[in-house]
C-alpha cells in the first residue's frame, strides 16, 4: 500500500509548553490506523493540525507524496480529509438531509433542489444500511442516531481519509457493529481511516497499524500482529510512570453505610448497578467515554429517571426530586461546569447563594447580609482568586470557577458530594487545592463520589475505585496496590471483577 499521508517532525507548543515533540505519523491508502494515548498525550492536537484547526510550529505534511499546507478546515476538506468529531456538530432544527448537505447544496438558477438532495441522502443511507430517515429533524433523534448523521456527513464528501474520534462512544452494540461493517466497506474502496478510541477491543479488531503517543512523543508504531492490548496499555502509560503513581491508599471503610444502590437500571444506558458508599469515604468511578458513570450519578442525584432498582440514603428511599435531595444533604458538581455548574454573569456571591436560598431567604425576601457573608466566607475558605466575592464567576480561571461551584455546596450541611471530572481544564496548582478540599470534606464525615477520566487523580484521592464498562460495573479495587495499568485494563475489558484476564 502506498502512503496517503505523512506528517514529519510535527511540533506544537502552548504557552511555551511543548505538546507535540517531532511527531512522525503516516497513513497508508486503504488502511485503518489507530491513534492511541492517554488524555493529554497529544492525539487531539495532532488531528487539529491535520484538519487545519491549529497551525503547526514545526514539521511538514505530505499528501499523496506532495508537501501541502493545511491552514483551515476547508483546506483539509479539499484534499479529501473528512472528520467525525466526538462532539456532535449538527444543527438540531434542520433535517438529516439538510445537515448532511450543508455547504454542498444543489441549486439550479438559485433555486434549491431540495427533493434531489433528499434523494441523494436517502441513497447514501440505503448504501450503508442505516436505519434513519432523511427527513427526520435532528433534535428528535437520539444521541446514537445523531452520531450516525455525523458519520453520513463524512461519507457524503467522498473523502480519501476519514478521521473517527471515539465514534462508538454513544452507539449501541448493534449500531457499533454496523459502523464496523462500514469501516470494512470503506477499506475495500481504498478509503483510509484514522481511528481514535480508548476501547482496546475495537482497536484490536479493526486496526491494520497502531501509533501510540505519550506526553507528545511517538513511542511506538505497531503492525496488526504486534497489537496486544496489555502491551498497548503499558506503552500508553509508561511503566515507570504507572509504578510512580501507584496507590497504596485502598481500604474499605468501617464507618456506617450512607448510600446504597441496588440493581439500578436505565434501559439502554446502564444495568445491574449495585454499590455502597460509607460516611467520610472517597470512592472513585473510572470508565471510558460512554461507560455510563455520569448517567448513574444523575439518577442518584434525582436529575434523571431510572427504570428499576433501589437507591437508599441513610436507609431511606432517595427522592426523585432534586430539591428534596439537596435538603437531605446531597450535592452535585457536574462534568460540564460552565453550562450546568454556575451562572457566568452572576458574581461569586450570587452563585454560592444559588443552592442556599432556603436558608438565606424568608417569605421570598433575601437576607442580603447573610448572602454577602456566605460569599465572603467561601472566597476566604477556598482561596478563590481574586479575593472579591462581587466578581462574575465567568471571569475567573478554571480552577477558581470550580472552587466557586464547590462553594455552593460547602455552605450547606453536606453529607454526600458527587463530583464529576473535578479538575478537567484546571492547572496543576489548582488541582492540588481541589484535592485538599475533597480530602478535608471526607475527614469531616462527608462521603464523596468522584467520577474521573484522570487515572492519576483517581489513584491520588480514592480509597476505593469502581470501574464501569458498557453500562455495568466490571471491577472494584478496594485492597492492596493499584496502578493506572490495572484501571486501564479493567476499563478495556482485559481484567474482570476478580482481577483475572478475560478469556479471549
Amino acid at each position: 500500500m502506498s502512503e496517503l499521508l505523512e506528517m514529519k517532525g510535527i511540533q506544537k507548543s502552548f504557552n511555551d509548553s511543548p505538546v507535540l515533540k517531532d511527531v512522525e505519523f503516516t497513513v497508508k491508502q486503504g488502511e485503518v490506523h489507530a491513534l492511541m494515548g492517554e488524555n493529554g498525550a497529544g492525539k487531539s492536537t495532532l488531528i487539529k493540525i491535520l484538519t487545519g484547526i491549529y497551525p503547526k510550529d514545526g514539521g511538514q505534511i505530505f499528501w499523496e507524496g506532495k508537501a501541502v499546507d493545511i491552514n483551515s478546515r476547508s483546506d483539509a476538506s479539499k484534499l479529501g480529509i473528512g472528520v467525525i468529531y466526538q462532539e456532535l456538530s449538527l444543527i438540531p432544527t434542520l433535517t438529516v438531509a439538510q445537515n448532511i448537505m450543508l455547504g454542498k447544496e444543489k441549486a439550479i438558477k438559485g433555486i434549491l433542489q431540495s427533493n434531489k438532495m433528499k434523494l441523494d441522502v436517502e441513497e447514501l443511507i440505503q448504501k450503508y444500511n442505516f436505519r434513519i430517515k432523511a427527513d427526520a429533524v435532528v433534535e428528535t433523534l437520539t444521541i446514537a442516531e445523531r452520531q450516525v448523521v455525523e458519520i453520513l456527513k463524512a461519507l457524503s464528501e467522498n473523502s480519501k481519509l476519514i478521521i473517527m474520534d471515539e465514534p462508538t462512544a454513544s452507539l449501541s452494540a448493534k449500531e457499533s457493529e454496523s459502523l464496523f461493517g462500514i469501516i470494512e466497506q470503506l477499506k475495500q474502496q481504498g478509503v483510509s481511516i484514522i481511528y481514535i478510541s480508548h476501547r482496546l477491543e475495537e482497536v484490536y479488531r479493526l486496526s491494520d497499524r497502531l501509533t501510540v503517543l505519550r506526553d507528545g512523543v511517538r513511542v511506538a508504531v505497531l503492525e496488526k500482529e504486534e497489537i496486544i492490548p496489555e502491551d498497548v496499555i503499558r506503552l500508553m502509560i509508561g511503566k515507570d510512570l504507572s509504578e510512580a503513581t501507584a496507590s497504596n491508599n485502598l481500604r474499605v471503610s468501617d464507618k456506617r453505610v450512607l448510600l446504597k444502590v441496588k440493581n439500578l437500571k436505565r434501559k439502554g444506558v446502564f444495568k445491574n448497578i449495585s454499590f455502597e458508599i460509607h460516611e467520610g469515604e472517597i470512592v472513585g468511578f473510572a470508565g471510558l467515554i460512554g461507560a455510563g458513570r455520569t448517567e448513574v450519578m444523575r439518577c442518584i442525584y434525582g436529575a434523571d429517571p431510572y427504570d428499576s432498582g433501589e437507591i437508599l440514603f441513610e436507609d431511606k428511599p432517595v427522592s426523585k426530586t432534586i430539591s428534596k435531595n439537596i435538603k437531605a444533604g446531597f450535592g452535585l458538581v457536574p462534568e460540564d461546569r460552565r453550562n450546568q455548574g454556575f451562572t457566568p454573569l452572576l458574581s461569586i456571591e450570587k452563585n454560592i447563594a444559588l443552592t442556599n436560598y432556603d436558608t438565606i431567604a424568608s417569605h421570598g425576601i433575601v437576607n442580603r447580609a447573610k448572602e454577602k457573608e456566605y460569599g465572603n466566607t467561601m472566597v476566604e475558605k477556598l482561596n478563590i482568586k481574586p479575593g472579591n466575592s462581587q466578581i462574575p464567576v465567568g471571569n475567573l480561571s478554571g480552577g477558581n470557577q470550580q472552587k466557586a461551584v464547590l462553594g455552593k455546596w460547602l455552605s450547606r450541611d453536606l453529607k454526600l458530594l458527587i463530583i464529576d471530572e473535578p479538575t478537567a481544564g484546571i492547572d496543576i496548582g489548582a488541582k492540588d487545592e481541589i484535592y485538599k478540599i475533597i480530602e478535608n470534606l471526607a475527614e469531616n464525615g462527608t462521603a464523596v463520589i468522584m467520577v474521573s477520566s484522570d487515572l492519576q487523580e483517581l489513584l491520588r484521592v480514592s480509597q476505593r475505585v469502581i470501574v464501569m464498562r458498557k453500562g455495568e460495573i466490571c471491577a472494584e479495587f478496594s485492597e492492596g496496590r493499584i496502578t493506572q495499568e490495572h484501571i486501564l485494563m479493567a476499563e478495556s475489558g482485559i481484567l474482570t471483577k476478580g482481577g483475572n484476564e478475560d478469556e479471549k
